[in-house]
């Protein structure tokens, strides 16, 4: 039996019951075993947060500089095996995860210097004789909710300006992947954070979800996952008047024009689609071609993803590791025939793949053929199955990508200087881009979308100090 990964609760660690954590490439292999809270320990997490926020909000710049350099220091120090347990938890490819345990470093070093970085204004009032100082003061106990797909980016993307600006978290981790997530707090517990300050409650959203949504206690909730439990917490926290944040769906388009280079547009679109198994919020599921390029990029695309190697996440030169679970296979799976029987024509992949070891494989699948009223054109798949719609020009092009409920990111492919400027200022998404995936962002920008995508103030960066902090005004007589 593996040892029990215990909640963090008030400087304990803590649990009994735990569920064990499998890997998608090997369902026979257990990653470890996770302790699952109660509605109760997550209460008591919530209640230690809040004893904690006096003193931490108030704590001196050079100690919360220290406890997140030293974070980012162990996890660069540890990237190649934080990035084994992502991939065995989740399914990117070796090299992905240990990309992204990278950028959880490079995430904990930049807040690490905003703690530095903090600043205020003074400025004269219209009064004389009297000044007024603006500044930006913790917002309180902040409950964080964080999807599977990314699970140690996010989490610290969100706990790392969390604590930087004097707010206490209580952390509950996608209850599919707790591995990253643990082992993040563990880290953070071990660099000197005092007790109560940051608690990690795993176990499931009907439970430790619902107790963070409930409790009168949480002054702010930042949330990434679907668009229905998003609707929960907003509803919830308008209720209770408290401050929120949500990054939510995506059905994010390409552009590819007829003047685009074509190695540059397929190898684009591959890394948008496919790479990830196609489990980002940000990746490209639906590609608008144009008529004068349309067949050959279907037919150079088409072989791109015929030579991808789907497989083990961590064997070498696995292209496409496992979807996450047999419930995302389930949906992938269904989708793929509701494509079918809506009429597209699924021109490669699409099938499970079968290798020595139990897992949750498929290969990518491209549909043409496709239009924009489809339901595999408008809902979020989140897998490895992109929709292929072809249109006369870049208007068309233009209207179509836009055409959706949502506005995370969108992109674009073309040589045209013109096209590529009036795209930028006209794609109805928070991020666009131009020759680049549509997934894939820097740890020093922001982040966020705009429609049914994202709600609140933008992710990372300095402008994550939009929402864990609040502003206060000081007006104050000389003499």
């Amino acid at each position: 039996m593996s040892e029990l990964h215990k909640n963090l609760i008030n400087g304990e660690w803590v649990g009994t019951d735990g569920i064990e954590n499998v890997n998608p490439s090997n369902t026979n292999e257990v990653v470890g075993l996770y302790a699952r809270a109660t509605a109760d320990e997550t209460r008591t997490a919530i209640a230690a947060a809040r004893a904690a926020f006096p003193a931490w909000s108030r704590s001196g710049l050079m100690e919360r500089w220290g406890v997140l350099s030293k974070t980012a220091h162990e996890i660069f120090a540890r990237k190649e095996e934080l990035g084994k347990l992502l991939s065995r938890e989740e399914g990117k490819t070796l090299p992905e995860g240990i990309g992204e345990a990278t950028r959880a470093g490079q995430i904990f070093e930049f807040f690490a210097g905003e703690a530095l970085r903090l600043s205020g204004e003074t400025i004269p009032s219209v009064r004389p004789g009297i000044g007024v100082e603006i500044t930006r003061e913790a917002v309180g106990v902040v409950g964080i909710i964080t999807p599977w797909n990314f699970p140690i980016a996010i989490p610290a993307w969100k706990i790392a300006p969390a604590l930087v600006y004097g707010n206490t978290v209580v952390f509950k981790p996608a209850d599919l992947v707790p591995g990253c997530s643990w082992a993040i707090v563990d880290i953070l517990h071990r660099s000197g954070l005092p007790k109560g300050v940051l608690n990690l409650v795993m176990g499931k959203g009907s439970v430790v979800g619902q107790a963070i949504l409930d409790s009168g206690d949480v002054d702010a909730i930042t949330f990434t996952g679907s668009v229905g439990t998003g609707k929960r917490v907003a509803e919830a926290s308008v209720k209770a008047m408290r401050k929120f944040q949500l990054e939510m769906g995506g059905k994010n388009p390409t552009v590819v024009l007829d003047d685009a280079d074509l190695k540059t547009a397929v190898e684009t679109v591959t890394q948008s689609a496919f790479f990830s198994t196609g489990q980002r919020c940000t990746a490209s599921s639906r590609i608008i071609v144009t008529e004068g390029i349309h067949d050959a990029f279907v037919a150079a695309l088409s072989e791109r993803i015929k030579g991808l190697k789907v497989g083990d996440a961590i064997a070498q030169g696995t292209d496409i590791g496992p979807v996450v679970d047999a419930s995302q296979l389930k949906q992938d799976v269904d989708y793929i025939e509701i494509g079918k029987q809506e009429g597209a024509n699924l021109v490669v992949g699409g099938e499970l793949v079968h290798h020595d070891n139990p897992g949750f494989f498929l290969r990518p699948a491209l549909f043409t053929e496709a239009t924009n009223q489809m339901r595999i054109s408008r809902e979020e798949i989140f897998g490895p199955v992109a929709s292929l719609i072809r249109v006369k020009d870049y208007e068309e092009a233009l209207a179509t990508a836009n055409d959706t409920e949502f506005g995370l990111s969108s992109g674009i492919v073309t040589t045209s200087l013109k096209y590529a400027t009036h795209y930028k200022r006209n794609a109805q998404a928070g991020m666009v881009m131009v020759n680049v995936p549509t997934a894939g962002v820097d740890f020093h920008v922001p982040f966020g979308g705009t429609k049914g995508s994202s709600y609140g103030p933008k992710e990372q960066g300095k402008y994550a100090a939009e929402f864990f902090t609040q502003v206060k005004i000081a007006y104050t007589a000389a003499g």
